[in-house]
């Protein structure tokens, strides 16, 4: 075989091996894939008109981003996080790509989580009872 030859076999099993590193972490019964944002499990997403909020929880620790529906301009954005009994964690101005994150210590309070994109919000209720 010559040099060529080797050289685009292992190129094809890399990438091979790579496809398939791929595929195994993001299988439905992996576990989900991590947030660059957040760390743990992804909980709640939150949809509303012009964005929506995905919630977080690891180990008692709640977080929250916000995302608008059409990234570009800068808009007017916020999520903010409260446990039952405490004040809320928040984030808000004019941003981009996407508001937050936040996160708090929760334990196993219920957590109220709340976010906005321009007009449109949302508010959970009292969630992860």
């Amino acid at each position: 075989m010559d040099s060529g030859a080797i050289r685009r076999r292992l190129a094809l099993g890399t990438a091979v091996l790579a496809a398939a590193g791929l595929l195994a972490f993001m299988s439905p019964g992996s576990a989900q894939a991590a947030s660059p944002f957040c760390s743990g499990r992804k909980v709640r997403t939150l949809p509303f008109t012009t964005g929506s909020v995905q919630v977080y929880k690891r180990s008692g620790y709640v977080c929250a981003v916000t995302f608008p529906g059409a990234h570009g301009s800068r808009k007017r954005m916020s999520v903010s996080v409260q446990a039952r009994g405490g004040r809320p964690v928040m984030n808000s101005g004019r941003f981009a790509h996407h508001a937050g994150p936040v996160t708090l210590y929760a334990g196993h309070r219920c957590v109220r989580v709340k976010g906005s994109v321009g007009s449109g919000s949302v508010s959970s209720g009292w969630i992860l009872c």
